[in-house]
């Protein structure tokens, strides 16, 4: 499935875009997603933490995708 991943922080900076289509096979989840990215952009191993937002909506790793989905990638945050 197509999917359009919206990057911030980061790992728009790993990338290098702040939108990447995505393939994934059908139903795949969202830690299948995560591991397929730290696969492809390797720098992306080193965040301690990612969280995946669907459809504005923090995601458990075992949510299903769909190819309809609104899907951005959450950094860590720092700040003071």
């Amino acid at each position: 499935m197509e999917l359009n991943l919206l990057l911030f922080g980061i790992t728009r900076e790993v990338v290098g875009a702040s939108q990447l289509p995505y393939t994934l096979p059908e139903a795949a989840t969202v830690d299948a997603l995560l591991a397929q990215l730290r696969n492809d952009y390797p720098p992306l191993q080193k965040l301690t933490s990612l969280l995946v937002a669907v459809n504005s909506e923090y995601a458990e790793p075992d949510q299903v995708l769909h190819p309809s989905d609104e899907i951005a990638l959450i950094p860590p945050v720092s700040g003071g």
